[in-house]
């Protein structure tokens, strides 16, 4: 049986498509893994694409790195964010079991891991500093807007980290206080004139 025209010609390429695999891949093994220990070729192998790919696309393991970083934090969310009801809407995730969405706990794994290691701390910083800091000095507003931003991050992060360790979610009075708790320290930190 010979082969049609439509048979024989490559399939069409979807970079795009290709560079999210190779993205979703790197976080995967990330925050599994230190930066000096994961592999491209295992990389590349989970995203079913050639090594060489990773070179092209993001420039080596530092670039796709970094890029892994960005796409792990995600800025996006403060659009959503309203002064009024964020203090209770923060309050009400941290009282709750370990990240709802097993990317989101995947994410912020990788973003601890690269918070500890000396080579890729630096990268962080940088990604933290354009993806997550400025985003929320520019959504809190007024004066001391970085400062009050680091604050902010620096007690969000905290809480994560707690209810990582914890695992399950808050229950009866425990789940009450922490609640009131919470709720009145992120609405002092969003206030326009602390």
């Amino acid at each position: 049986m010979s082969e049609t025209l439509s048979e024989r010609r490559p399939r069409k390429r979807d970079a795009q498509a290709t560079r999210a695999r190779i993205l979703a891949a790197a976080v995967e093994h990330f925050a599994r893994g230190s930066y000096e220990k994961v592999s491209l070729r295992d990389i590349s192998s989970e995203a079913g694409v050639d090594v060489a790919l990773i070179s092209r696309y993001f420039g080596g393991k530092e670039g796709l790195f970094t890029e892994a970083l960005k796409a792990s934090i995600h800025a996006d969310r403060l659009e959503t964010w309203d002064r009024e009801t964020l203090p209770v809407e923060l309050a009400q995730s941290m009282a709750g079991g370990r990240h709802e969405s097993e990317d989101a706990h995947q994410g912020f794994q990788f973003l601890l891991r690269a918070a500890t290691s000396p080579s890729t701390a630096p990268l962080l910083n940088l990604a933290v500093q354009e993806r997550y800091l400025a985003p929320i000095a520019d959504w809190l507003g007024g004066e001391d807007a970085q400062p009050r931003a680091r604050v902010l991050a620096a007690v969000v992060i905290g809480f994560l980290v707690e209810r990582l360790i914890r695992g399950e979610a808050l229950e009866g009075r425990d789940r009450e206080v922490f609640l009131a708790q919470a709720e009145r320290l992120f609405a002092t930190l969003v206030e326009d004139n602390p």
